[in-house]
């Protein structure tokens, strides 16, 4: 009795425990960027959690400053839209503006509007080059910032002189309008205070003005107590009986003027960089596609018989049950071995007129039929199509034999 032996399977799929050798790497960085990311983003909302809110004890909050204000009297009230803002200006109030950067141009024009003439005080924190030209016109912000954040008043301002050395150092302005320059670095000033000089408030009794302030660490809950950054704030925001906070909010983006497609958002630019990037992708396109041609012969990295070659095309005929291709197959390598044999063109091989009577003259007026056997019908089933090929295997020896 003898025992056939299986040969063991093998597959180049990994298995579940090997995937998990390989990747846990992968995993553990990944998670770690994960569980990293979130500490980062904990701690630095954290930090910025009620920055120069009036409200906030963190250290970059502003209670303190609010709550010495209550004390001298001066209430403050928070809002966050720029109609509040507005509709707040007046000549008992002072508009501190916490961020003027993030308005719009819509929004600083509107404000702009808003305080000139109105008789109040108006303070601007930190603003940038945009802001503070069209927030108070004939004002311009340096690019350069101060290298030192504490400086000493050098001007004639009360306030200043009376607080005397503050953290002020930030943001530097230069302006030709009649104004108080104060705090300068290398010879620009980091606080202003301009007076309105718009004919409305010419018309009203009490003149308003504005203080630009180059930097928020006058304000701020970890710097009060240092230098004369409580009394230079106190003075500053202390002026009227009403200070209203502005802190700009998500919910004041105004609604957009008409509506626009995502093509008209995307700079002019973008749109050539994308039309130069698809010609190159095209002419590369071009150049690495392939060229029709004639075919190269190619040195198969391995010798195959041609037997296998046979047997291999068979089984794919006999797979899909193609009797017909199969047998045309094998009476077309007959027909063009017999007809040089013959005497027969191998052009005109595949002719009925031309092969078959040369091949009846060559067998001496054999009366085998010739035409059903070269040129016939498909076989119907196997055993027609093995029998079909010893047919065309016995004509051929038979036309060989000398």
């Amino acid at each position: 009795m003898t025992t056939e032996a299986t040969a063991p399977t093998t597959s180049a799929s990994p298995t579940a425990h090997q995937v998990w050798t390989r990747a846990r790497g992968i995993a553990l960085a990944l998670v770690v960027l994960l569980v990293g990311a979130v500490v980062i983003a904990a701690v630095r909302s954290d930090a910025r959690h009620g920055e120069l809110d009036p409200r906030s004890a963190d250290p970059r909050g502003s209670r303190a400053v609010a709550e010495l204000l209550a004390d001298r009297g001066v209430s403050t009230r928070v809002v966050t839209t720029a109609d509040e803002a507005r509709s707040a200006a007046g000549p008992d109030t002072t508009l501190l503006v916490a961020a003027p950067d993030l308005l719009t141009e819509r929004q600083q024009n509107g404000l702009r509007a808003a305080t000139t003439g109105s008789g109040g005080r108006t303070v601007l924190v930190a603003p940038g080059g945009p802001a503070v030209e069209r927030l108070v016109p004939g004002v311009t912000a340096d690019p350069a910032l101060s290298f030192d954040s504490t400086l000493s008043p050098a001007c004639d301002l009360p306030a200043a002189r009376r607080a005397g050395d503050a953290d002020t150092g930030g943001i530097r302005y230069s302006t030709p309008l009649e104004a108080d320059t104060c705090y300068p670095a290398r010879r620009l000033a980091t606080l202003l205070l301009v007076p309105d000089t718009s004919e409305q408030a010419a018309q009203g009794d009490t003149p308003g003005d504005t203080v630009v302030l180059g930097a928020r660490d006058i304000l701020v809950n970890d710097h009060l107590d240092e230098q004369g950054n409580a009394s230079l704030a106190l003075q500053l925001l202390g002026s009227r009986g009403h200070l209203v906070w502005y802190l700009p909010s998500l919910s004041d983006i105004p609604e957009p003027d008409d509506e626009r497609s995502f093509f008209d958002l995307l700079p002019s630019g973008w749109l050539w960089g994308a039309l130069q990037l698809f010609v190159a992708a095209g002419l590369a396109a071009l150049w690495r596609a392939r060229r029709l041609g004639p075919l190269v012969a190619e040195k198969l990295p391995v010798a195959i018989r041609a037997s296998e070659t046979a047997e291999g095309r068979a089984r794919l005929y006999r797979k899909a049950n193609a009797r017909d291709r199969a047998a045309a197959a094998l009476r077309s390598a007959t027909r063009t071995r017999l007809a040089p044999l013959v005497g027969v063109p191998v052009t005109q091989a595949h002719s009925p007129e031309a092969l078959l009577p040369a091949l009846s003259a060559h067998l001496h007026g054999d009366a085998r039929p010739l035409q059903p056997l070269l040129f016939g019908p498909p076989p119907g089933d196997d055993a027609a199509l093995i029998a079909l090929a010893d047919q065309l295997d016995a004509l051929e020896s038979e036309v060989r034999r000398p």
